[in-house]
């Protein structure tokens, strides 16, 4: 049986042996080579347009700067203002009140149209490209018509909810209920995306094993709880981390659905953290402060994924693994 010996270098030691770890032979290092090459455009990238900015915002959050006059170092004051700072408590309760509103029906929504739409019913197609286009629409256009729609009294959804006495609601005023649009908002614009990513999920499903369900007797609800979610579990998982997400950044709807009465709602009762970010830097010109708050935004969205890779072992299901 042979042996491996190592690649000769013939005396260009010098210059095989910094590229080793490129691999053994000249062909796995070529291979190497131009990997590395291909992927060298995308990690730049990466670095400069987000390594960079990370880097030079925590710089930030440990200045008080203004863009006027020389920032001066305050060390870990912003954040020990941030702790004390009740306006970004609420900004901080409203953006988790929006992420449980949203991110459920959001999921459900978008895993029910995706079942329905995988089913071979005529002109799917149509009604797939009809259930995406909120994706590629502005946000701005759509949170302004979705302003008008729950304009009190002359608002479509006023004159539908007007027999049941209901006409009146100032939906965009009222701390109560403000968020419940600025929700709808995120929901119907996300619904086509998260669709999309379930129809890729149900048509890796093999067939056989609804045959084989079939076979034991198993209903569409057997099928589907049997079947399609433990399988589509990978797909829920990676859905559900980019709805909190996204839950986590919303700011458009806020900004320009109240901007015509109260920015940010009555009392900041529809202020998020990305929103609130946005007025103490552009604002109230408080850039260090608002570098702080962009970072603990970037914590605790790093957080809440890490926690939910954590956990998918306890309910995520990989055919790969069980097969082990």
């Amino acid at each position: 049986m042979s042996t491996l010996r190592p690649f000769p270098t013939h005396g260009r030691s010098w210059l095989a042996r910094p590229l080793n770890w490129l691999g053994p032979t000249p062909l796995s290092r070529r291979k190497a080579l131009w990997g590395l090459a291909l992927i060298a455009p995308n990690t730049l990238g990466l670095f400069f347009f987000f390594g960079i900015p990370v880097l030079m915002a925590f710089s930030t959050s440990l200045q008080e700067w203004n863009a006027i006059r020389p920032a001066r170092f305050i060390g870990l004051d912003n954040f020990e203002r941030l702790i004390q700072d009740d306006n970004f408590a609420q900004a901080l309760t409203n953006t988790l009140k929006l992420i449980g509103l949203v991110v459920p029906l959001e999921v459900g929504l978008a895993l029910g149209v995706a079942v329905l739409l995988n089913l071979p019913l005529r002109g799917r197609n149509l009604l797939r490209t009809a259930y995406f286009l909120p994706v590629v629409t502005s946000t701005v256009a759509a949170s302004v018509v979705w302003t008008s729609i729950f304009q009190p009294r002359y608002g479509i959804l006023s004159q539908l909810l007007k027999p049941f006495g209901l006409a009146d609601i100032n939906w965009l005023v009222d701390p109560g209920l403000v968020l419940i649009p600025v929700g709808v908002v995120a929901i119907w614009q996300r619904l086509g995306f998260d669709m999309v990513i379930f129809l890729a999920g149900l048509q890796a499903i093999p067939h056989e094993l609804y045959e084989a369900a079939l076979i034991d007797g198993a209903g569409r609800w057997g099928r589907f709880r049997h079947v399609t979610l433990p399988m589509l579990s990978p797909t829920t998982f990676l859905v559900v981390v980019l709805a909190i997400i996204n839950g986590f950044q919303i700011f458009d709807q806020v900004y320009v659905m109240t901007l015509r009465t109260v920015p940010g709602g009555v009392s900041g009762s529809a202020t998020t953290l990305a929103y609130y970010l946005y007025r103490r830097a552009f604002t109230h010109s408080e850039f260090g402060y608002a570098s702080a708050v962009a970072l603990v935004l970037f914590a605790l969205i790093l957080l809440v994924t890490v926690f939910q890779l954590a956990i998918q072992r306890y309910w995520v299901y990989y055919e790969a693994e069980s097969e082990k």
